[in-house]
């Protein structure tokens, strides 16, 4: 079954994960390098294994290696992600989708900055909600999650920094072209903007970032994202400030 078809290419956000989930039996293959420029050119590669396991559940699970905590690449440690959609409401060119979710994660790093993140910085737990509606060719979706930091691998949370953290996200997909779909080799065009926040409470420490992104979906199957994240708020160390995202992904369908 083809990508268009069963997820929407305008709800296949960049920096934030749908409601909706990929199609059941259907294996995606993501490789990711993002990073930052200030002070010093730095970035981390992701590999990342997405099944759609059934109708309602999908699983990621994804492997770090990056310099930014050292002069040279090394592997960071691997997370986990699983979430479940509990509520599909489907009409003629929209639907609202609700889901849950959870990450774990087991990283290796120092840690030095105050966000809670457990895409290759931290050790964490993460679950949360998010929701998504699908009006023609605008998506909309939004998430909130609670994390809660562990110690790294060799390496303690230190003494004053957040064990707890809130996240959360507006996200829009807009799908440009085609205009008309007339079979599923066209090439999809959408773009987004995304809002994605997260605070520690109780140590006045938090952050808003806007992310627009442009994605490319060719012949249905294989998916090419940029996306650029700004500061609209900084009061919070973190890795995220003024991060380029290059990813590139090819789902396989009907696998069984």
């Amino acid at each position: 079954m083809a990508l268009t078809s069963t997820a929407f290419a305008q709800e296949l956000y960049v920096n934030t994960e749908p409601a909706s989930n990929m199609a059941r039996h259907s294996l995606g293959i993501r490789l990711e390098n993002q990073g930052y420029f200030n002070p010093g050119f730095r970035n981390r590669n992701t590999l990342e294994l997405m099944y759609g396991a059934s109708r309602n559940w999908m699983v990621h699970t994804s492997a770090y290696v990056s310099d930014f905590y050292q002069q040279k690449q090394h592997l960071e440690g691997f997370s986990a992600y699983a979430k479940y959609r509990f509520l599909s409401v489907d009409s003629v060119q929209k639907h609202f989708r609700g889901a849950a979710f959870i990450k774990v994660s087991t990283i290796n790093n120092p840690i030095i900055n105050q966000e809670i993140a457990l895409e290759g910085d931290r050790s964490g737990l993460q679950s949360g909600l998010v929701f998504t509606q699908l009006l023609h060719k605008l998506a909309l979706s939004g998430s909130v999650s609670y994390l809660r930091g562990l110690d790294n691998q060799y390496n303690p949370i230190p003494v004053g920094f957040a064990k707890d953290a809130v996240a959360y996200s507006l996200s829009s997909g807009y799908l440009l072209f085609p205009k008309n779909y007339t079979n599923y080799k066209q090439t999809n065009v959408n773009l987004y903007l995304e809002l994605l926040g997260k605070t520690n409470p109780g140590y006045r420490q938090s952050y808003l970032d806007a992310a627009p992104a442009v994605q490319f979906i060719f012949n249905s199957v294989f998916r090419v994202d940029f996306s650029y994240r700004t500061p609209l708020y900084n009061g919070m160390t973190c890795n995220s400030k003024n991060m380029y995202l290059v990813r590139l992904e090819y789902n396989f369908f009907n696998l069984f």
